[in-house]
């Protein structure tokens, strides 16, 4: 992308400003389970040993979005500590998807040929209760410059790579000044070609989506942001702003929404949300089945409940409004698309295939070179381009 001889220039020092309004959400973010009202006082005792385990921090902005404080609210469900984080069956673990194991040095998970994916913080603007990474998020600190540096240092070294995720944690809690940083340093590199950020940002903190970061990802073209809306109730005036000052600074924007249990597992609500989605600019990416974590079985659906959805999806609302169905194998397996059964029968004669509506239709398998008779064909390419004739 530029001059690699820049890799590795120095973080910049912080300098005191001012707070902006972010930064003021998450100067005043919740960490006292005893913020959540009507509780006994033994609740009190069990939900801060959960949180003890597991923290608890939420912003004021996403706290306000509650309508009724208890689980019965899908906000609510989201951020609260809840006893049921410490009912965990077997086959929950605190990494299922083996990132620990794919990765070359600290902070950089390299499971795909051609894309890492590069852990810049361990801090969230709000700690979803069902995260992939509850063993690490508010637990650590941020990665050091040499730890970060040892990272570019790997990239630069791997010209296989071509695409670099930013993930966390969540990387807008970081200053625009760090985040420059560290997408300057990959920027520098020559054989990587796009940048992505993976952040909840808009949808807990959309005051941190400033003209001032838009215009600095700007700079880094072409740059993608992946963000994170599981509830309708969620795309308020706030943040489709904040999603429309990505799009307006021509950084496409996604969404990636994880299936939950009392949050979106029903057709109706789904449908909702991709269509709110769709109005606010952002493009449904993928719907995730819940990953196999301790502290996180409560929100798990079963696999037949996403299918179900995807089946009202399909043929029910705008084709690239609909995202895939994925479950992320557990033991390292990536991304893997689940998709209702649409095939019936498959020769090599024909294909049968049932649409959305239950009715089966057929198409021919062959393909041209079978079904024509080949270079003599009448209409084959030596008719148009004689130059091809032996």
């Amino acid at each position: 992308m530029g001059n690699p001889s820049r890799v590795g220039q120095h973080m910049p020092h912080n300098v005191r400003r001012p707070r902006a309004e972010w930064q003021e959400q998450l100067a005043q973010g919740v960490r006292d389970v005893r913020a959540i009202p009507g509780l006994s006082d033994e609740q009190y005792q069990r939900l801060e040993a959960i949180a003890k385990e597991y923290p608890f921090f939420t912003t004021p902005y996403y706290l306000g979005l509650i309508e009724t404080m208890d689980p019965s609210d899908p906000i609510f469900l989201q951020q609260m500590p809840d006893v049921r984080e410490f009912e965990n069956p077997d086959f929950l673990e605190d990494d299922p998807l083996d990132e620990e194991d794919d990765m070359p040095v600290r902070h950089l998970t390299h499971r795909y040929p051609d894309r890492v994916l590069f852990v810049v913080t361990h801090t969230c603007a709000m700690y979803c209760r069902f995260c992939t990474r509850k063993r690490k998020v508010g637990k650590n600190p941020v990665p050091p410059p040499h730890e970060l540096q040892a990272v570019f240092d790997y990239i630069a070294a791997h010209p296989e790579i071509r695409d670099v995720l930013l993930s966390g944690g969540d990387p807008l809690t970081l200053t625009d000044g760090a985040l420059e940083w560290i997408i300057a340093n990959l920027h520098e590199i020559p054989h990587v070609e796009l940048i992505r950020i993976g952040s909840k940002i808009p949808c807990v903190n959309p005051a941190r989506v400033t003209d001032e970061l838009c215009q600095m990802l700007a700079r880094y073209q072409p740059f993608y942001m992946n963000t994170h809306f599981n509830h309708p109730r969620e795309l308020t005036p706030e943040a489709r702003a904040a999603c429309a000052r990505l799009v307006d600074h021509g950084i496409p924007v996604g969404c990636q929404t994880v299936l939950l249990r009392g949050v979106n597992d029903d057709p109706e609500t789904m449908t909702q949300l991709m269509h709110e989605l769709l109005k606010a600019r952002v493009r449904p990416y993928y719907i995730y089945q819940a990953d196999l974590v301790k502290g996180t079985n409560y929100f798990r659906t079963s696999v037949q409940k996403g299918l179900e959805i995807m089946e009202a999806l399909q043929g029910h609302t705008t084709g690239f409004g609909v995202p895939q169905y994925i479950i992320d194998a557990p033991g390292g397996g990536g991304k893997i698309p689940v998709t209702p059964q649409r095939i019936v029968e498959l020769t090599d004669d024909r294909i049968v295939l049932r649409n959305y509506e239950g009715g089966v239709y057929e198409y021919p398998t062959a393909g041209y070179d079978v079904v024509g008779a080949g270079a003599d064909a009448p209409g084959a390419i030596p008719d148009y381009f004689p130059e091809f004739r032996e």
